[in-house]
Order: structure tokens, then sequence, then C-alpha cells
């Protein structure tokens, strides 16, 4: 996350075409179900006023507000994010702005808030192209990528904010079956300070990057970026996502 995001040159792919049509095929990401009555989507734009006068920069004060938000919609799983332009990530105003530069705030992945500790299954064959820890507040911390192939087409998956010891036993190269649990999410402060949640995204092409890739970008690059990072709902597959 901490990677600063080059503008990408690719034209928009048939990915998400292709993904539609293997919808069927794909393993849960993790092991729940994310179209049960118990998961709420929850809002991390301006719109919603309860982000107004929080101190995002206390994680404790940032897993409470998250608590909260699930409590008011009887929830114990939140989902939400893709393209979503969040307020949230003024809590680490180095990783994606500066007085400088426009700020980044267009989030390119969907975020699963739940327990640390649940386990992360590969949703189809991989390879495990690259491990890393992006350490430092607000970043991904623990960061795996997994490489994929369907229909001759390579594709990748990102998942952050994980637990560092069993990213630590993962080495490029090796293979995952469907369904391999190959992590697990991570607690605070290892997954880059913040309340556990999964960081899931789908990347058309990794443009030379290893370990890391933008999960922010600038709004007024949205059509580019949605080009390059298909919606992860299409393997998530949950219905708060819709």
């Amino acid at each position: 996350m901490s990677a600063s995001p080059t503008r990408p040159t690719s034209a928009p792919t048939a990915l998400a075409a292709l993904l539609e049509r293997h919808q069927h095929e794909f393993h849960p990401v993790l092991p729940v179900d994310l179209s049960a009555p118990d998961v709420a989507r929850l809002d991390f734009t301006a719109a919603n006023p309860l982000l107004q006068d929080a101190d995002l920069r206390d994680t404790t004060a940032f897993e409470e507000l998250v608590g909260r938000l699930l409590e008011a919609q009887q929830a114990r799983i939140g989902v939400g994010g893709y393209l979503e332009n969040r307020v949230i990530y003024r809590r680490s105003p180095g990783l994606f702005g500066n007085p400088a530069v426009p700020a980044r705030s267009l989030h390119l992945g969907a975020d699963v808030w739940l327990r640390a500790g649940t386990p992360v299954l590969a949703p189809l064959s991989a390879l495990v192209h690259s491990v890393q820890d992006n350490a430092g507040f607000g970043d991904y911390g623990p960061t795996v990528i997994l490489q994929h192939q369907l229909e001759d087409v390579t594709f990748y998956t990102l998942y952050g904010h994980l637990a560092r010891r069993e990213t630590l036993l993962l080495r490029p190269g090796m293979t995952l079956e469907p369904g391999d649990a190959f992590a697990e999410v991570g607690p605070a402060p290892e997954n880059g300070d913040w309340p556990p949640h999964l960081h899931f995204q789908i990347l058309a092409d990794l443009q030379g990057r290893s370990g890391d890739f933008p999960g922010v970008a600038l709004p007024e690059e949205r059509e580019l970026w949605a080009a390059l990072c298909p919606n992860p709902n299409l393997v998530l597959q949950s219905k708060w996502l819709e």
C-alpha cells in the first residue's frame, strides 16, 4: 500500500468478464459466508457522520468505531471498500498524500472486517508470487501476492493486513490449491496497525512490482485504476457488495 502509484498504461482488459465466467469455480477466500445476515456493508466515506470526529490515529478507538458500526447493523462481519472515496486515510497522511501532491483516497480493493486469526484461503490454484512485510503505521503489514492463470490469462490477487507468523512460512514459487489456507488475518499492530481486517484486491498487471501494490489511488483516476483492478466481488461474491 505504501508503493507510489504509477499511472496505468494498459488498456482495459477482459479480466472482469473472464472472472465472471468462472465465478462458480472460486473457493471462498475466508471460511465464512459473506452473504449471511450477520454481514453488513460499512461506510468509510465522508457521508458517514460517525467518522467526522473519530480519532482514526488511535487504533483502539478505530477498532471500537468498527464495533459500533457493526453493532448498529446487528452484524459481526463488515465488508466494503471497492472504489470507495474514503476519509479514513487521513490517519496516515505520510502514506497517502502530503501537502505537495494530491491526496489518494480511492480504495482499490475490498475489505472484510472480522476477527484476527481467521484463516485466509486460496480462491483458486495459485503460485505464491511474492511475500513482504510492509511495516509501518497505516501500511499493509504482512502482504501476500498470488499468481493465477485462467484461459491462458495471468492475473494476481493481493492479501494485506495479515499475521506475520504464517506469512514467514511462505516462499515465492510455492503452489496452492483452491481452499488451501496460506495466511491468517493479522492483529494490530503487526497488520499495519489497523483494526483486524483482510484487504483483498485483484490485479490485472503488477507493473513490475513485488510484495506490494497501491491499494489507494487518486479519485480522478478512477476509470484507469478500475480497469487495472477489477471488482473484488467477482471472487468474494458477497451480496452486500453488489
